[in-house]
């Protein structure tokens, strides 16, 4: 027995998978023999694959316009991805696979068993919800699923990506026709009809020129695989649209980080400048008030000790209206006391200043050391800015002589040798930690 594969794009209408409405070619009277591998909602699980990675990434943003509130909104109205994809997979047609023959339930079976493999063989394809449908003409699968990458260095590190979910999976794009999704495409297929080869069934390959088909029908399948092909090359396009889209992102993205570092550095010495400028007034102050104290406070402190050390040396004897003891007890005494209280106010406050002074001159300095190191680094940041701008203009030039596909090839070629080389060096580290111990 030999019946042709049938691998087909669908609009992932999850509301007719699940039959919670009938179209005119179901039979509902059949539609329990259906079968639901699974059912999530599709919102639910972008929350599961996505949330820790929008975390992180809106955690690095410095404007609040660049954050994402809602992954899958963002990927469902933009034009770089699909929210999700739906492939329909059906051996045969209704004529030898009819759903009410012997031969339809065979098929089942076949699709039954391939389907139980086909999420351990797709890691990288998050199967959300896949039906097999029994009640249509031809039994046939439904899965509809989220493809995703980690470990991106351009927005979030986990994102949808079919290219590079497929490229994880070992497909690697080349030619137009032997895109990712072709290559995955047909090998599924041979995975198919393997499953298929147990039950006795043949995988019928038809070539371009299948005698029993119409004139008309040929070029309805010829049409069909053009724009199966234009699809999947608007899809490759949509992949290097995103990733340049990515890397222009991510250079816009420095850029304004060091225009924000820039116009803070800018603050910062304006701030520091003006606080530099205040303590030197104040200083100044403080030195024109210990000029004016310097002459009067000269030899105080010893005059001071002159006074209080025996002030009947130095005060004359009392009058003759007068007896000494009075004179010195009641005037000389108390006089000598308040001059050398004044003395050492004076020469406490003259100190009071001059500690000032040095304090202030010392945050003068700090200020002034403050401005040369902040000048410094505004000179660096205006040079890597000008260095960034540099970057992004080369690389729209590179972009524009070499084309897109030669320099998405380059990247990913980078990425993978960035990734060798981290892993060697991860082995070595292990290796001699394991010695070591």
């Amino acid at each position: 027995m030999k019946r042709t594969i049938s691998f087909m794009t669908g609009k992932g209408s999850v509301n007719h998978n699940s039959r919670k409405f009938h179209a005119k070619n179901t039979d509902p009277e059949r539609s329990c023999l259906n079968v639901e591998y699974c059912n999530e909602n599709v919102k639910d699980v972008y929350h599961e694959l996505f949330d820790e990675a929008l975390t992180r990434y809106n955690e690095k943003q410095t404007r609040s316009d660049r954050r994402i509130d809602d992954y899958y909104e963002k990927i469902r109205s933009g034009k770089q991805e699909k929210p999700f994809h739906e492939i329909i997979v059906q051996i045969g047609d209704k004529d030898n696979m009819g759903a009410k023959t012997e031969d339809g339930q065979l098929a089942a079976k076949v699709l039954d068993e391939y389907m139980q493999g086909f999420r351990q063989r797709n890691p990288t394809l998050r199967v959300f919800a896949a039906y097999l449908h029994m009640d249509e003409a031809t039994p046939h699968l439904h899965i509809d699923f989220i493809p995703y990458t980690t470990g991106s260095k351009r927005g979030l590190d986990t994102r949808v990506s079919l290219k590079q979910a497929l490229s994880a999976l070992g497909f690697k794009g080349g030619t137009r026709r032997e895109t990712e999704l072709n290559q995955w495409v047909a090998y599924e297929k041979e995975q198919l009809a393997a499953v298929m080869l147990e039950h006795g069934i043949e995988w019928e390959k038809k070539g371009t020129h299948e005698k029993h088909l119409s004139v008309l029908d040929f070029e309805k399948k010829e049409r069909a695989k053009e724009v199966a092909e234009l699809e999947a090359r608007k899809v490759e396009l949509q992949e290097e649209n995103a990733t340049f889209q990515e890397i222009n992102e991510d250079l816009h993205e420095q850029l304004l980080q060091v225009d924000d570092e820039i116009r803070s550095l800018q603050e910062d010495l304006q701030e520091s400048r003006q606080e530099a400028e205040k303590a030197q007034k104040q200083a100044d102050k403080y030195q024109k008030r210990m000029n004016e104290l310097a002459p009067m406070v000269k030899n105080m402190e010893k005059l001071a000790a002159d006074f209080s050390a025996d002030p009947e040396q130095t005060l004359p004897e009392a009058a003759v209206m007068e007896s000494a003891k009075s004179y010195r007890e009641k005037k000389a005494k108390p006089l000598v006391k308040k001059i050398v209280q004044v003395m050492r106010s004076v020469y406490s406050a003259y100190l009071d200043i001059s500690n000032k002074f040095t304090k202030l001159q010392a945050a003068y300095n700090r200020e002034r050391s403050g401005n040369e190191r902040l000048t410094s680094r505004l000179e660096e940041v205006l040079e890597e800015n000008r260095e960034l701008r540099i970057v992004a203009v080369d690389f729209g030039r590179i972009k524009a002589v070499v084309g897109s596909e030669q320099v998405n090839a380059v990247i990913n070629r980078a990425k993978q040798q960035e990734q060798i080389e981290g892993e060697q060096k991860r082995a070595a580290r292990r290796k001699h930690n394991r010695e070591a111990r």
